[in-house]
């Protein structure tokens, strides 16, 4: 059951915060620490073996798809190469927290341990579900690029007409993207359940595994209902965060690990502590980096969740401190796809006039420091505490 709490403050009047049961690159810059809280090294979470690992298991798994579907038909090449764009790179967090959730409670599981590399397989099923949220995610946007290249319906639409194909192309795109995101969920069952863990793990697992993906669909309505004027104001946009991206980001990534690992109540209420605020505080980095972000670094224009009108806790936030002038711009400015570069700079300096971005900033900070301090009461390994430690301060201080 979700509810809600004064848990701290944003600018020093009390904050919505959610109840349930300095900036930096992953991997290439130091890690900035929370107030009170040493610095990690992001060399405790092993990045470069366990994103390895993941990079291979769909690799070897899309190898084999791209050959099941060519023998259907030469012309299906197409769409799984999509999903092989997709699935590529990526910062592949939700693997590396699902991975150290199990690393942190398989010293202690009972029954036989699981085989690490059956674990790397399993949890690199998540890539899927996130690339098929990602797609789908798009297409209800109508967002034009995705990691710097051109969105999935995008791409599509330009291939019907470069194809000479008949009717509209961009109906033809969507479409396409549609069922691009299908097949990417399709797969991630697929894939964890070929994956080789225990039958006992994957009948745990599949426990996590379906709640997350109800939760990812449940959220995406709900974000698609406040963008239509339901789920109003703040606690809307935290509602919505929760269960579009948090929830899956981390808490069930790292659930599905405890699932794996056979962790009893204990570890999994542990993992709900950290998971809930890391995973806003993520979710809320993200809607920074949308607005104020490098596209040189995000892959995406700084532009599109203006343009798409996307009704984040930043902008709630600001149409609740502005005056009249500023909340006409808003209404007038954000969503409007033929707005230009002044007026969304307009709107980027109404954000930071308004104290909104800086109140989503010390939010970020609080949540992660609610986090962090969850990881170190947990009862885990003391090598997965330094990872997931590492991980959080990385996942909410990026920069892409």
């Amino acid at each position: 059951m979700l509810w809600y709490q004064a848990t701290g403050t944003l600018d020093g009047t009390p904050s919505i915060g959610l109840g349930d049961t300095g900036l930096v690159t992953v991997g290439t810059q130091p890690l900035h620490s929370s107030p009170g809280l040493p610095a990690p090294s992001i060399d405790a979470a092993d990045l470069d073996r366990v994103r390895s690992a993941v990079s291979a298991a769909l690799t070897d798994f899309l190898a084999e798809q791209r050959r099941t579907l060519a023998a259907m038909d030469a012309a299906l090449t197409p769409v799984v190469d999509e999903v092989c764009a997709l699935a590529d790179g990526g910062k592949r967090l939700r693997p590396l927290f699902a991975y150290w959730g199990w690393r942190g409670l398989a010293a202690d599981a009972p029954g036989p341990a699981e085989d690490d590399d059956a674990v790397l397989r399993a949890v690199a099923a998540l890539e899927f579900v996130h690339a098929s949220a990602l797609v789908h995610d798009d297409v209800m946007d109508g967002a034009l690029t995705r990691r710097g290249r051109p969105a999935t319906h995008v791409g599509f639409a330009g291939r019907h007409g470069a194809d000479g194909l008949t009717g509209d192309g961009d109906t033809f795109g969507v479409g396409a993207a549609i069922l691009v995101g299908d097949l990417a969920l399709v797969w991630s069952d697929e894939l964890l359940r070929r994956s080789g863990i225990t039958v006992a793990a994957l009948i745990r697992a599949r426990s996590v595994w379906d709640t997350m993906r109800t939760e990812v669909t449940a959220g995406q309505y709900l974000d698609l209902l406040r963008a239509g004027g339901g789920l109003p104001g703040p606690q809307g946009a935290l509602t919505v965060a929760r269960y579009k991206s948090a929830g899956y980001t981390v808490q069930r990534p790292l659930q599905l690990g405890a699932a794996i690992a056979g962790a009893g109540p204990r570890a999994v209420d542990a993992y709900t502590a950290i998971g809930l605020p890391l995973g806003e505080a993520f979710q809320l980095r993200d809607d920074v980096l949308g607005v104020f972000g490098d596209p040189a670094v995000t892959g995406k224009s700084a532009d599109d969740d203006l343009r798409e009108g996307k009704q984040t806790l930043l902008i709630a936030l600001a149409e609740e401190a502005a005056d009249a002038a500023g909340r006409q711009l808003l209404a007038e400015g954000l969503g409007d796809p033929t707005a230009g570069p002044d007026q969304f700079e307009e709107l980027r300096r109404l954000i930071e006039s308004t104290g909104a971005r800086a109140r989503v900033e010390d939010r970020i900070t609080e949540r992660t420091a609610l986090a962090r301090s969850a990881i170190a009461a947990a009862p885990i390994a003391e090598d997965a505490r330094a990872a997931l430690d590492a991980l959080a301060v990385a996942a909410t201080s990026r920069s892409a």
